[in-house]
């Protein structure tokens, strides 16, 4: 089967960083994975923090990938929620070999049928941020996706128009609250707002001013998904008594998690989508439930896709381009490549 693998890790501007691979097919599935034909792919951080330059090679060529969409072509003995020819997008598992090649064995407790309503680079754009947005909130944080039972509430996001910050929007939004995004340029402002925010604040400049000139003094929840040392201290002001902050990007150094923090009581939250696959927990079908959930939800209207930039077939070049453009930092929501060169 055709691939993109690396052997080497290298910058992202070496053509030798990833490369165009013939692989074996990876065989029948067996227990409860499926077999899936990878139609789309969209590229996340995490692949380019796995690809950074270190010492060491690969015996083997190293497929990376985790967000995908595809067609289900078998299944295993156990397996019981799909059968051939089901349309399906998932997030992966960390441990296993990534969605970068044709053909790839996936657990189907983490998959979920494709929106019926989107193509699939359109799906592909969504697992990996909705999981993880929808983790965060609904899940680790103490809220709710329905009936709109967080009327009155704030959510602060923090890097608003990346992948996870525009699901972010979206679900907080859909949950009642009250949402303020940051973005520091008009075109990820523009797109914020198109998401779903109330208003929407610069995270180059200080937050309280700018909450304070909006009429909020203090906010319910944050999600802080660009730096956490950064806003640390900035957080542990501006969130209300017995609020909840969310993380998903590992500190630089140590943080202070006592006063403002303890004193008010602020419940402080960890979101890493792959530990339920990582650690095979009793609870790896929530992921399934949780993008078949996001999958109606799409379809009737309530949420869109985050894809922004289409970049071709799934090649070493394409994909290299979408490492770059990620590794700049400027990408607004997300990429995504589909088809096979």
């Amino acid at each position: 089967m055709k691939a993109v693998g690396l052997s080497r890790y290298l910058p992202i501007v070496d053509p030798a960083s990833l490369e165009d691979v013939d692989l074996p097919d990876p065989g029948a599935p067996q227990g409860q994975d499926v077999l899936v034909s990878v139609q789309a792919v969209s590229v996340n951080p995490v692949d380019t923090k796995l690809r950074a330059p270190r010492p060491g090679e690969e015996r083997q060529p190293k497929v990376l990938g985790f967000d995908a969409a595809g067609i289900v072509v078998a299944v295993g003995p156990e397996a019981t929620a799909f059968e051939a020819g089901d349309e399906v997008y998932y997030a992966g598992d960390v441990t296993r070999p990534g969605c970068n090649a044709q053909l790839q064995l996936v657990d189907e407790r983490l998959i979920g049928r494709k929106p019926a309503t989107l193509d699939f680079a359109e799906a592909a754009a969504l697992p990996l941020t909705t999981l993880t947005a929808w983790e965060l909130l609904f899940q680790r944080m103490p809220f709710q996706l329905d009936g709109k039972r967080h009327c009155g509430r704030s959510l602060l996001v923090i890097g608003g128009a990346g992948g996870v910050g525009s699901m972010a929007i979206q679900l907080g939004r859909h949950a009642g609250f009250t949402v303020i995004a940051t973005a520091s340029r008009e075109e990820t402002r523009s797109w914020c707002r198109q998401m779903g925010a109330d208003h929407v604040i610069d995270h180059r400049q200080p937050l309280a001013p700018q909450l304070q000139a909006l009429g909020i003094a203090q906010v319910d929840a944050a999600l802080n998904l660009a730096d956490t040392d950064h806003y640390w201290q900035q957080l542990g002001q501006l969130l209300a008594p017995q609020g909840h902050v969310g993380l998903v990007v590992e500190p630089k150094g140590e943080l202070h998690i006592g006063d403002p923090y303890k004193a008010k009581c602020i419940g402080i939250h960890w979101e890493f989508m792959f530990a339920r696959a990582r650690f095979r927990t009793a609870d790896m079908v929530e992921q399934h439930r949780i993008l078949t959930r996001a999958a109606s939800l799409i379809d009737a209207g309530e949420l869109r896709t985050t894809l922004t930039r289409r970049l071709g077939p799934i090649t070493a070049a394409n994909l290299r381009e979408a490492h770059a453009l990620l590794e700049s930092g400027r990408t607004i929501g997300k990429l995504a490549l589909e088809g096979w060169d």
